[in-house]
């Protein structure tokens, strides 16, 4: 159960063997990720959006280590995520970014495995999609690019996936200067390639999805989830058609990055509740506004 400490909700510490998981998981998508980066991508001038692809042009003009700049310019984003998202979240993200930016040092010595820049942008996108992939689906993060959409939403009227797009497509553009416009064009496919192989690891297409939760301990649950992930939640009545029981029903909109969490929210203080989370293509309205975690 979780436990109330001068009239507030305290973060349940994760299991030794959940915290060893976690930490496995996030180390082979960030070494993952190193590969595309340094083993396909880089190699041939093709970079990927976000903080990433400013790494990787800012590396290319100063003749400095592309993990250098990856750990440098996530580091303010680590902050934001920490507002954001709590502090696993953060510790996380720091740990993946770490793991990340040793391990392109590592790899930038390596030749790259092909010189065909077709081959090295399916394949280097493909492959940074599942490390990123794997990250987020185990509750951290590569690229501060979507903890920045996740703050900018909550000043403008524009959804994470959009603010995500324009900066992408301000990042993508630059690449045709600094590399050539042939690059740039390789630099989208790979992008849209690595989006899509997220999307698949995640297993969601969109940012934003519906939760749908049934318990006995329906308002714990609810106060958990506005405490833990910063989200309102909405109670709604429902009846068991079998019982006849009378169920309180927990409805809430969250992001890709939180559903992690929500689990394992779920999972602490009843095992036995009823989950239901789905895609939605679009949030409008309401109150869908993310409040900061302290």
């Amino acid at each position: 159960m979780t436990e109330l400490v001068n009239g507030k909700i305290q973060h349940r510490k994760l299991s030794l063997g959940k915290k060893i998981l976690r930490t496995i998981l996030i180390t082979i998508g960030a070494i993952l990720m190193a590969t595309g980066l340094e083993i396909f991508l880089v190699p041939n001038h093709v970079i990927d959006g976000g903080v990433t692809g400013i790494s990787i042009m800012l590396s290319h003009l100063t003749g400095l280590e592309l993990g250098i700049f990856l750990f440098l310019l996530n580091l303010p984003f680590v902050y934001m995520g920490y507002k954001q998202m709590g502090k696993t979240f953060a510790i996380s993200t720091v740990y993946g970014i770490i793991v990340l930016s040793v391990f392109t040092t590592l790899f930038h010595p390596v030749p790259a495995f092909t010189d065909d820049i077709l081959l090295a942008t399916i394949f280097g996108g493909m492959i940074l999609g599942t490390g990123v992939g794997i990250v987020i689906r185990s509750g951290g993060a590569l690229d501060g690019t979507e903890i920045l959409a996740l703050v900018v939403t909550k000043k403008v009227p524009f959804s994470v996936g959009q603010i995500i797009m324009f900066i992408n497509v301000f990042i993508l553009g630059a690449a045709g200067f600094v590399f050539s416009w042939d690059r740039a064009m390789y630099s989208l496919l790979a992008y849209v390639i690595a989006a899509k192989a997220i999307d698949v690891v995640v297993a969601g297409l969109e940012e934003s999805k519906s939760v749908w939760i049934i318990s006995d301990a329906a308002d714990e649950i609810g106060d958990a989830i506005n405490a833990r992930l910063g989200r309102g939640v909405t109670y709604l009545k429902g009846e068991g058609a079998f019982t006849g029981d009378n169920k309180k029903v927990i409805f809430s909109i969250i992001t890709r990055l939180e559903e992690s969490k929500l689990t394992t929210v779920v999972e602490e203080i009843d095992p036995s509740a009823f989950l239901a989370i789905a895609d939605i293509s679009e949030v409008r309205g309401g109150r869908f506004k993310k409040r900061n975690i302290h």
